[in-house]
């Protein structure tokens, strides 16, 4: 009798694994939550099945074995899931990684560029320190008070420099030499220090920040009929002034 029973329920066991196996995909399709019919179970999926078939049915035969199908298939899509999950977190950090290397580089970046503009910063306020040094001179021919076009670049590069400079301002003085009269070499330095004014004016410098004088012949210093010597009383000199400079200029 107990050996007949037990050939029954070994046959039936065989049975209900047969029946499971053969639903084994689509029953683990369901299990995994999906509508697709044509969706493939996981490796994870099967092998719980799988797992679940076999324990269900030694413990309680075809019964035991659809539900430790079913447990196992849910398992293993459980399983299968936070794989999944895991792969897609670990690509998320990556990314992140790459994102925070990429904002190192740009910080690096404007550290290097804050270094430039304070080093620019410093120069600047060296050269600024050094304004009464800055200026040039400008000379011109005999009767003559155009600019000529060799004076052009370094008066518009003096102009550019103090247009960026809005303390800065400019101090022109005309000269001529002592042939002529007083009034006509005053006019005549006049003349020269305004068109030169009008360079600077054309290179940025406001007007108001740009003072003229006209010194005539009244500083010359060069023997009468040295003509070398007129030629450098025919000018007129550019300097570049900060209020500090103009009050000990206006001291003096």
């Amino acid at each position: 009798m107990t050996i007949t029973t037990s050939k029954l329920r070994l046959a039936a066991l065989g049975l209900g694994v047969a029946g499971c196996l053969t639903g084994l995909p689509a029953y683990a399709g369901a299990a995994s939550g999906t509508d697709d019919p044509d969706a493939t179970p996981s490796r994870q999926q099967n092998i719980g099945f799988a797992t679940g078939v076999t324990i269900g049915a030694v413990a309680a035969g075809p019964v035991g074995a659809m539900l430790g199908a079913a447990a196992g298939a849910w398992l293993g899509d459980r399983y299968h899931r936070q794989q999944r999950s895991a792969a897609t977190l670990t690509a998320d950090l990556g990314k992140s990684e790459a994102q925070r290397a990429q904002l190192t580089a740009q910080v690096s970046q404007l550290d290097g560029s804050l270094a430039q503009a304070r080093t620019h910063g410093e120069q600047l306020d060296a050269t600024l320190q050094r304004t009464d040094q800055l200026g040039l001179d400008v000379s011109f021919r005999t009767g003559e008070d155009g600019v000529s076009v060799q004076a052009m670049p370094p008066l518009l590069k003096l102009g550019a420099l103090v247009a960026s400079l809005p303390q800065a301002r400019l101090r022109v003085a005309g000269y001529a030499d002592p042939r002529g009269s007083v009034a006509y070499n005053e006019q005549l330095s006049r003349r020269r220090a305004c068109s030169v004014a009008a360079v600077l004016t054309a290179a940025g410098v406001p007007q108001e920040r740009i003072l003229i004088e006209a010194h005539g012949d009244g500083e010359a210093a060069a023997a009468d009929g040295d003509l070398d010597a007129y030629a450098l009383e025919r000018r007129v000199t550019v300097r570049v002034e900060l209020p500090e400079s103009a009050q000990v200029a206006s001291r003096d």
